[in-house]
């Protein structure tokens, strides 16, 4: 039988201490909003929050929540909790936040280890001071945590030049659903021990233990960072799109970005495709000078744009809205979706989203290099949005890709069969995924049901 709410506070508190326990009830409304959203509706709540402050308290409280099996989901600051699938029951929530060392930063190697609980723009910050940088950016990086990232696998723009997650990671440590705590890999880039586990680890939502450590690849900040913006004919932009490809153009961020975006960026009423070099300065500008003399004679209009961070920060509050997810409510949430097609199918999916959404409000990015974007359905009912999805996941099956529902009301996740499943993977993809969390954690006490 399992143990009582106030029974679970006790068992941890005698573990760990008052100040590592924080019962259900008495946490703030966003993080319980953030939890309710994750869960099944018929689930019940979880008796507590858990706080480790180092990776030996975090191994041992894993280590009894398997002796009592009980069902466990991990976090860090809870900033993507909701992403992907309900959790069927969780009895406890466990959060890395506080086990936030920056172990080791080897300058010359360009490697940094950290734990799991580093905040991402604290972590930057540091590295800054050595002129380097984590080439990730990912949504809510104000609030987000590098396990939580890595976690979910989440990258932004900066994926044309630098690869995911996964290929920055050079080594882990993770704590098993026993308690037991595993090493892969090594601090540096040569290494390629436990190769295997760092990619199975990366974007398993929890699912197959709880990263305590990381090492990753750095690199120096550039000199200096430019964007171009060329906006017109959809036709146009797909010839510029396969001209970047072919050509001899380093950018170090390619996205496609709708109308809707552009509108909202006073860019201008049409498709775009926002274009970033960072290099050399000589070699930046010239660069944008030899991508601007290609836009125009495609017939686009260019703009060149220098204040670089503040468009990056105008379109990550366009798509990720962060202020307004910690006002929200749990009875008002937008609908954001991780897409994936070929990337020449671009332009192609932006004209047929404008057709399905054309009387609602969304906002559509996608990276050119690698076909992976991000859909925000503002506005409309569950059925109507349910029905718009199958739509757009169909035409990305077409092209080789999916859609994933990350952020949605709990009746859409949860109700609306003619949507099928939320991660959205065909064939065997789901499968494997669930055999191989089964071999990690045979008694599904980590996140559980997340990839069903």
């Amino acid at each position: 039988m399992r143990l009582t709410d106030h029974q679970l506070v006790a068992l941890f508190t005698e573990l760990l201490g008052d100040d590592r326990v924080l019962a259900f009830a008495s946490l703030n409304s966003h993080l319980h909003d953030r939890i309710v959203q994750s869960l099944t509706p018929d689930s019940l709540p979880p008796a507590c929050v858990i706080y480790p402050q180092t990776i030996d308290e975090l191994s041992k409280v894993i280590a009894l929540a398997y002796v009592q099996r009980l069902r466990v989901l991990p976090c860090g600051n809870a900033t993507k909790l909701d992403w992907g699938g309900l959790v069927s029951r969780a009895d406890v929530l466990v959060s890395t936040s506080r086990i936030n060392q920056i172990v080791e930063h080897c300058v010359g190697d360009l490697t940094v280890k950290v734990q799991a609980g580093v905040n991402y723009q604290d972590l930057q910050a540091v590295l800054g001071k050595e002129g380097q940088f984590w080439a990730i950016d990912p949504p809510y990086g104000a609030d987000a945590t590098i396990g939580g990232i890595l976690a979910t696998g989440s990258a932004g723009s900066l994926r044309h030049r630098y690869n995911g997650v996964r290929d920055m990671c050079l080594g882990i440590e993770f704590v098993r659903s026993d308690g037991e705590v595993v090493k892969a890999g090594g601090r540096v880039v040569k290494n390629v021990a436990g190769y295997d586990l760092m990619k199975l680890l990366t974007g398993s939502y929890g699912t197959l233990g709880i990263v305590s450590s990381i090492t990753f690849r750095l690199y120096p900040l550039p000199e200096f960072t430019q964007i171009v913006v060329a906006t017109g004919a959809a036709e146009a932009i797909a010839q510029l799109q396969q001209k970047i490809s072919t050509s001899v153009l380093t950018p170090t961020a390619c996205d496609v970005l709708s109308a809707s975006v552009i509108a909202k960026l006073d860019l201008g009423e049409s498709i775009g495709l926002a274009v970033q070099f960072s290099s050399l300065k000589i070699s930046v500008l010239e660069q944008g000078d030899r991508l601007a003399v290609i836009a125009k004679e495609l017939n686009l209009k260019v703009q060149i744009i220098d204040a670089v961070a503040d468009f990056w920060r105008s379109l990550e509050n366009l798509l990720w809205q962060n202020e307004l997810r910690h006002a929200s409510s749990s009875t008002n949430h937008p609908v954001v979706c991780k897409l994936g097609i070929l990337p020449s199918a671009t332009v192609s999916i932006m004209q047929q989203c404008q057709q399905i959404f054309s009387q609602q409000s969304y906002f559509l990015q996608i990276h050119a290099g690698s076909g992976l974007g991000v859909l925000r359905i503002e506005n409309g009912t569950s059925p109507q949005i349910a029905e718009q999805l199958v739509q757009v996941r169909r035409i990305a099956e077409a092209q080789s890709g999916f859609l994933s529902l990350l952020e949605a009301p709990q009746e859409l996740k949860f109700n609306h069969q003619v949507l099928g499943n939320v991660w959205g993977y065909t064939g065997n993809a789901r499968d494997l995924m669930v055999k191989i969390q089964q071999q990690f954690d045979p008694r599904g006490l980590l996140s559980p049901e997340r990839l069903v």
